[in-house]
């Protein structure tokens, strides 16, 4: 690591939210280009750079520094310099002289311990010396945090978040408890607060240090997608990661209960742990749920002659498509679920028709942009995210923190909530969607139980199923099954447990027997870049990889920078980027891969004008790198409904490339052809619900390139990771009062 020092002679970028900052740095010998990211610093003052010089394939050489340091002004010349630069607000070249002519080299300690002698010079009042005074304690204030917070290890970027936060709190925080870093900022976790303990020298048993531990696990589990831990799992998994006495860690445990940070429960002779928000968040949903749930009683027989009136005489629906139509116009709360060409979308159609008869406002969603988009394509009306519908807004507060229009204080005015693809609807955006809704609008959600379930916290349509307490109806029966996909028909055969054909026989799903790594990838680039586009009439660019693993050399990581040189090779017109490993290029598909409700997207008509904006780009989200502008530091994604997004660089780590995606992202799409490697993996991942995920994720073509035997495992492995929810059991002992 290299040390330059030197004065700013010119600011040429600087991005106000994350510090990063583009700079001429004047030294004795050169003027260098320097980048990295820098707070509180101005034109014209003295610093020392550590860092290394990089050669930018656009600007050439430039100094990429990772700290700081501010130097205190060496002579008249350099107080002169700073103040002519413009860095304290109502001084300018002329006043800086008037100033340093009168106090010399004294004239910061002036500004700092006696402003008001700033008074006796022409042209400054006594409460503009008193502003001149207040304006540079803020700046020494934030200068010396940066300073400590560098010994611990700290990033400046972070470092600037953290004095945002807490202020000169920081120095108290510091000594007392780091842990709270871990809860109060986003983005650092327990690992990263625990780091910065040991270098602020906290004891490895301290009690803030158990407690974060325990919340830490806590909400690792939440990421996977549970809402407890059974307690004994939840002091196992603490215990390996402190490498603190379970017994200290049990006792925590029941403290943290005390302070209502986390509810311990006792159900059918297990005890359970959770962060005391989800215990909250499924006791409300299921209340809500019941509220709802208010049945049209001795109307079923009208309701279903109205329905048969608007029959479509070659398309008559059959008795279980029927059951289902009458149960979602005449129950507060249905569910209707049945796997793919089991006529979900004949019934959604019947529905909307019935309630336009009848004079009822409906409003169609789905969870994701894609499923919504489907929705929409299928029925002929709009259809809407579940976040857009509720209105999503950011709060400012940081990337994951917002809220919704339409809550329960401002409910959505209309008579019925038809969701779709309701397996991927997770717990928190569920609350969100019953809190919008008052008793007497009906709520029908219609999904397949067999898909994976949502990438967030919760098992929603499952247990609300498996509750028992609301309409149910089943569809089970393959419409005009002579006619259909082998893509419809296989992906029954795997959920009833049998292993589909694989005799290339079919015109839609096909088997590549290949045990050899390499030859699965070459096989895979071929498929994705010239058999498969030809086949179903699509740019290579629409073919999708769906993988279970992303490690491996069958996972996305390895996947997706193959599949990049064929499909989008490099080329001197196309801008690149280069993030970690990752090279982002013009031209490229890629994904978001965590909601961040901050961002902002716009829908630009002619000539550029902007005809729609908005907040909020979401987890799976796909699209593609319309321009990378090295200048702006900024990479611009264009998603679905044309929604146009600029990432600063320094966010860069939300984006990945997608030309192939694990399956359990891939929920709600839809692709015209999917090319599935499938050679080996850990048992409880290559399981029956995994290949149904990603058979029925195809439109028009199913390629697996790999093992057949492989594939049968997956069929007979019946064996879903358990999720641990309770909102089935909630439901229950709610309604039974």
């Amino acid at each position: 690591m290299e040390i330059i020092s030197g004065y700013i002679e010119h600011i040429i970028y600087s991005n106000k939210d994350n510090g990063y900052t583009v700079f001429e740095l004047t030294t004795d010998t050169d003027v260098i280009t320097c980048v990295g990211a820098l707070h509180a610093v101005s034109e014209g003052e003295n610093v020392k750079l550590s860092g290394e010089y990089v050669n930018h394939p656009a600007y050439g050489r430039q100094f990429s520094f990772s700290k700081y340091e501010i130097c205190a002004a060496e002579d008249e010349s350099d107080v002169l310099r700073y103040l002519s630069s413009g860095a304290v607000k109502g001084i300018g070249p002329s006043l800086a002289k008037r100033i340093v002519d009168a106090f010399g080299s004294d004239t910061f300690r002036v500004m700092e311990e006696e402003p008001e002698m700033l008074s006796k010079i022409k042209g400054i009042s006594l409460k503009k010396a008193q502003e001149i005074g207040a304006f540079v304690l803020e700046r020494q204030d934030v200068r010396k945090v940066m300073l400590f917070l560098q010994r611990f290890g700290i990033s400046n970027n972070l470092a600037n978040r953290i004095y945002k936060k807490y202020g000169n709190e920081v120095y108290k925080i510091m000594e007392e408890n780091p842990y709270r870093l871990a809860e109060d900022i986003e983005g650092v976790g327990f690992r990263t607060a625990d780091e910065i303990a040991r270098e602020a020298g906290i004891d490895r048993e301290s009690v803030y240090r158990i407690r974060s531990g325990i919340l830490y696990t806590l909400s690792l589990a939440v990421s996977e997608g549970h809402i407890y831990l059974p307690k004994e799992e939840l002091i196992s998994k603490a215990e390996a990661l402190l490498e603190a006495d379970r017994n200290y860690i049990d006792s925590e445990t029941d403290n943290l209960a005390m302070e209502k940070k986390i509810v311990i429960k006792s159900r059918d002779g297990e005890i359970r742990v959770y962060h005391a928000a989800f215990y909250y968040m499924e006791a409300a949903c299921a209340r809500m749920l019941l509220d709802l749930d208010i049945t049209v009683d001795g109307a079923t027989d009208r309701i279903r002659d109205t329905i048969k009136s608007l029959e479509d005489p070659d398309i008559a629906l059959e008795d279980r498509q029927l059951d289902a139509v009458v149960a979602a116009a005449s129950c507060g709360v249905c569910v209707i679920t049945g796997g793919p060409g089991t006529g979900k979308t004949t019934i959604i159609n019947t529905l909307i028709e019935y309630l336009r008869l009848t004079g009822n406002d409906f409003v169609l969603a789905a969870p994701t942009g894609r499923a919504a988009k489907r929705m929409t394509e299928a029925t002929g009306y709009e259809s809407s995210t579940i976040q857009r519908l509720l209105g999503l807004a950011p709060d400012g507060l940081g990337d994951s923190s917002f809220s919704y229009e339409y809550n329960e204080d401002n409910p959505l005015d209309v008579d019925a909530v038809i969701i779709d693809e309701m397996s991927m609807v997770d717990l928190p955006l569920f609350k969100a969607l019953l809190s919008a809704m008052v008793p007497g609008t009906r709520l029908v959600m219609v999904g397949d139980t067999n898909q994976l379930p949502s990438v967030g916290p919760g098992s929603v349509l499952k247990d609300i199923i498996a509750s028992g307490c609301f309409k149910v109806v089943r569809l089970d029966r393959i419409f005009r099954q002579s006619e259909a996909s082998d893509i419809i028909v296989n992906a029954h055969k795997i959920n009833a447990g049998i292993v589909p054909e694989l005799d290339n026989k079919s015109r839609d799903f096909f088997m590549l027997r290949r045990n050899d790594v390499d030859r699965i990838l070459n096989n895979i680039v071929v498929l994705v870049n010239e058999k498969l586009p030809k086949y179903v009439n699509v740019r290579p660019f629409d073919v999708q990889v769906l993988t279970p693993m992303r490690k491996g050399p069958l996972g996305v990581e390895n996947l997706n920078p193959v599949l990049q040189k064929y499909i989008n090779p490099s080329s001197p017109s196309k801008r690149e980027k280069q993030f970690g490993s990752v090279i982002f290029r013009e031209g490229d598909k890629v994904m978001q891969i965590r909601n961040n409700y901050q961002l902002e997207w716009e829908v630009t008509g002619m000539y550029g004008i902007v005809a729609d904006k908005g907040m909020g780009v979401f987890n799976g989200d796909m699209g593609t790198v319309e321009s990378i502008d090295q200048v702006s530091e900024t990479i611009e994604v264009i998603y679905e409904e044309n929604h146009r997004v600029r990432y600063p660089f320094s966010n860069l780590d939300e984006l990945e490339l997608a030309y192939a995606v694990t399956i359990h992202k891939s929920q709600g799409s839809e692709y015209p052809a999917v090319v599935l490697p499938l050679l080996s993996g850990p048992k409880q991942l290559f399981n029956r619900n995994l290949l149904y995920t990603a058979v029925t994720r195809a439109r028009g073509c199913v390629t697996i390139v790999g093992s057949s035997e492989t594939v049968a495992r997956m069929v007979e492995n019946a064996d879903e990771m358990k999720r641990y929810t309770s909102l089935d059991e909630v439901i229950k002992e709610i309604a039974l009062y």
